[in-house]
């Protein structure tokens, strides 16, 4: 069906779920970055997936909220700063299912020694989410690591 042959109705109600979609993810984001780890798993379906890929290589996988909390509490411990900048996010709506894919950067700061060191990452996302109870959730994250840049920081 073309853009012209849907509905106003529907043709709002797809922005609406892009809307959604978009808060949701940048969401996410804005809890890693407060290291809100709780809050952010309640963006995810109970049996939701984590899995993360460095230079193609599976490096971790997580099942479940209380096995991604973990995860990321323990991650996020390692950092005294985190800090996301989301870029595109394209999505695909069918019904209460949708699939994504989202770019990011990330800034991890540790302190080594006295030292600032920040971690930067480029990482794709793809994502599933589902729609349940009224809200569009992550159902499944596969985190991609393209790059890498570690370097002590000027301040």
């Amino acid at each position: 069906m073309t853009q012209i042959q849907k509905s106003l109705e529907e043709r709002i109600n797809e922005l609406e779920n892009v809307r959604a979609l978009r808060d949701l993810v940048d969401n996410f984001s804005i809890l890693a970055d407060n290291k809100e780890v709780w809050k952010q798993t309640e963006l995810f379906t109970k049996d939701a997936t984590v899995d993360s890929y460095v230079n193609g290589e599976l490096t971790s996988s997580f099942i479940g909220t209380q096995e991604i909390g973990n995860a990321f509490e323990g991650f996020l411990e390692n950092f005294e700063t985190v800090y996301h900048i989301n870029g595109q996010h394209v999505v695909s709506i069918t019904g209460d299912e949708a699939e994504g894919t989202l770019y990011c950067r990330v800034d991890l700061i540790s302190n080594e020694n006295g030292k600032k060191i920040n971690n930067a990452s480029a990482v794709s996302y793809k994502d599933q989410y589902v729609y349940e109870n009224g809200k569009w959730l992550i159902a499944k994250r596969t985190s991609n690591f393209v790059w890498n840049d570690r370097k002590e920081l000027n301040q």
